[in-house]
């Protein structure tokens, strides 16, 4: 089977070819794999980001129409205006540097845990881009320095609580934006640290921020933009494992693949169904355990955890697919307010106020990818339920796959830890965005709280890894009961991987490393080759 069942959506046709260790910024939207390599990208094993030069003078024509507004003098939000339901307020041109650290300053606000390092950077970079689309009339150098960052690991470290993502995720930034100043913290050496000392040392000198640049440094859907790049990558091959562990079960449980028959899928016209299908149908093909029981096998209808995967798995790729498309759209967007219109054949420039911070549109498929990683989860957890309770007598499976039930309790437990992180995605799958609370005296008064539906997006994505991971354990230890039978190649292949990792189960033995090294296998897409 091809590794890949997502494939990316296709590149502006403007945009620079970026090698593996170089992300050129030209203003055309980043890839997921661009936000990926950049997140994870190791001090010893850089990816560098680069400003094209034709983006460098996008960013330039639009800060000199900033620097007309303010010599003209008129009334520009964020320019010289307070923020908020304080932008009736004028601020005088001799205080402009004042309010753009003061609204730095006093949007960090946040609370909770550090966000994970990764999400750090590629929310970095997620900034980066959107600024250099040239319509933020940001400086040049400002967004030079947020790129030197990047390259040198410069990592702020970010609490995780305080957007509402509506206005950007204010807060979040508002920590990263620290740094620039100076201020705040940085991951280092495994640990956070406090910016000040790190920052000089490293032989940067604190920014002073000019009209117009704290204001589009925190508007922008950055961080739930971030994390839902990387959740992307993470759960297409966290797909692929469930693929693979859907399609070992069906031999494990000597299901039959007669509601893998192509036609069914046909009439149901279902994209996402008809590629589950079809990628069962190959990991299945040339199984010994099929043919095996095709007579005298009195079940008329497997269970719906085995009978309807394609169904159940396709209507969450589908979803996938939506929200996949969502994340790229905004990869290429800027998300800032007031825009910055650079000088045309019609116009000397304009600066417009609008609503492109609203997080509504990545709210809604961050909330549907909870769902999605529920579904994927608790079916999963049914095939491993079916399997390890060892009821089907037909299949004449020991009860837990245990080597002596009784002395033994063999795979029980894990069909527990299964369960447990089931009903914690379950809980989690409640929907952020459907709920408003109105912030800033009303003026934001209707708030989408994506940047919470990002960070339930990403807990859930980590128990579907759990789930995943003990069900390939579980369906490789029952492959054995029917040896020397074979399956499919694919399976087979599957099987021969998580061997690598995992002992077959000839006693009672502490289990938690094993799905632990499983977890590890799937995050790093070993089952994408299957």
């Amino acid at each position: 089977m091809k590794p890949r069942i997502f494939p990316l959506p296709p590149m502006n046709a403007q945009h620079q070819s970026s090698s593996s260790r170089t992300v050129i910024l030209d203003g055309s939207p980043l890839s997921i794999e661009d936000v990926v390599r950049v997140a994870r990208a190791l001090p010893n094993a850089p990816v560098k980001v680069e400003l094209s030069s034709a983006a460098r003078d996008g960013v330039a024509a639009s800060r000199a129409v900033v620097e007309r507004a303010i010599v003209a003098g008129d009334a520009v939000y964020g320019v010289n205006t307070g923020f908020g339901s304080l932008s009736r307020v004028r601020v005088e041109h001799a205080r402009a540097c004042e309010l753009q650290r003061n609204i730095i300053r006093s949007h960090a606000a946040g609370v909770g845990e550090p966000l994970p390092r990764e999400v750090s950077r590629a929310l970095m970079l997620v900034l980066a881009a959107s600024l250099a689309r040239g319509a933020s009339g940001v400086r040049v150098e400002t967004l030079e320095r947020i790129i030197s960052f990047i390259n040198n690991h410069v990592d702020p470290a970010i609490p995780s609580r305080g957007s509402v993502g509506a206005s950007g995720d204010l807060a979040p930034l508002a920590h990263a934006a620290l740094v620039l100043l100076g201020e705040g913290d940085i991951w280092a050496n495994g640990r956070v640290e406090p910016a000040a000392w790190f920052i000089r040392s490293a032989g940067y000198e604190p920014m002073e921020l000019q009209e117009k640049e704290g204001l589009a440094l925190l508007n922008g859907t950055h961080m739930m933009c971030a994390i839902g790049a990387l959740l992307c990558h993470d759960f297409r091959v966290c797909f692929d494992a469930a693929i693979v562990g859907a399609a070992m079960a069906m031999d494990a449980a000597k299901a039959t693949d007669r509601f893998l028959d192509a036609r069914i899928h046909d009439f149901r016209r279902q994209p996402g169904q008809i590629e589950v299908a079809a990628r069962l149908r190959g990991m299945l093909a040339g199984s010994e355990i099929l043919p095996s029981h095709t007579i005298n096998d009195p079940r008329v209808q497997d269970p719906y955890s085995l009978r309807c995967t394609p169904q159940v798995l396709g209507a969450a790729l589908d979803a996938f697919t939506f929200i996949e498309s969502a994340i790229s759209r905004e990869l290429g967007a800027v998300t800032d307010n007031p825009l910055v219109f650079a000088p045309s054949a019609n116009s000397d420039g304009d600066i417009v106020s609008g609503g492109n911070f609203h997080g509504m549109p990545l709210a809604i498929p961050l909330d549907l990818l909870a769902i999605a990683c529920s579904h994927v989860a608790g079916i999963s957890e049914r095939r491993t339920f079916w399997v390890v309770s060892g009821f089907d007598q037909f299949v004449a499976h020991k009860p837990y796959l245990a080597t002596e039930p009784g002395v033994d309790s063999g795979l029980m437990i894990v069909q527990y830890s299964a369960a447990a992180c089931v009903n914690e995605i379950a809980t989690m799958s409640h929907p952020a965005s459907v709920t408003n609370i109105p912030t800033s005296a009303g003026i934001e008064d209707y708030n989408s709280f994506g940047s919470t539906g990002a960070l339930k997006a990403m807990r859930c994505l980590s128990l579907l890894r759990s789930v995943i991971a003990i069900e390939l354990m579980v369906m490789a230890e029952a492959l054995e009961a029917h040896r020397p039978l074979k399956s499919g190649a694919g399976v087979e292949r599957a099987h021969a991987m998580v061997r690598t990792q995992v002992a077959k189960l000839n006693r009672d033995r502490t289990l938690a490393p094993d799905i632990r090294a499983l977890e590890a296998m799937i995050a790093s897409g070993a089952f994408g080759t299957t």
